[in-house]
């Protein structure tokens, strides 16, 4: 019997209800587990890890987690972002995140805006280098909404059936 793991860091709540729908839509055994809750990936047979996008990266502490994911390991990724879906900065951020992990057997990744802090938009408006920037992430307010949260789901029953084997 398999086993899943949905794995996520979260400063904002984003990631979290990412993380969230993609558990509810998971069938059979599964958890969901803050990255810094997990001490050994040793009880699953497929790892969703779920991160936000932070100046243009990749939190350190997912980094982390990334570089020790054991070999062979079926892994999916999955994170949010205040630019714009499908843009360069986050094409960019799960190819590094792909390449952190590369020992791992990655099944597919997932992406969606998520909120961007008022505080962090507010400093990164008052520098002529990121302005426009932060007037496209204002626009993500609204996210992550229904629509990713069941995108998010469909992409959890996808790979799933994707690491069981199934076309």
């Amino acid at each position: 019997m398999s086993k899943a793991l949905v794995a996520y860091y979260t400063e904002t709540g984003n990631t979290l209800k990412i993380a969230e729908s993609i558990y509810e839509a998971l069938p059979g055994e599964k958890d969901i587990k803050a990255l810094a809750e997990i001490k050994s990936l040793d009880a699953y047979d497929l790892v969703f890890v779920g991160f936000p996008i932070h100046s243009h990266n990749i939190p350190k502490k997912v980094q982390d987690f990334l570089k020790k994911v054991p070999k062979n390991m079926k892994i999916a990724l999955f994170s949010t972002h205040g630019a714009l879906t499908g843009s360069q900065l986050s094409r960019e951020a799960l190819e590094s995140a792909a390449g952190l992990a590369s020992g791992a057997n990655l099944l597919g990744t997932f992406t969606c805006r998520g909120r961007v802090p008022y505080s962090v938009l507010e400093g990164l408006e008052s520098r002529p280098e990121h302005r426009a920037w932060a007037e496209m992430a204002a626009s993500a307010r609204s996210h992550p909404n229904a629509t990713d949260l069941q995108e998010a789901k469909v992409f959890a029953k996808w790979i799933k059936d994707k690491g069981a084997g199934k076309k």
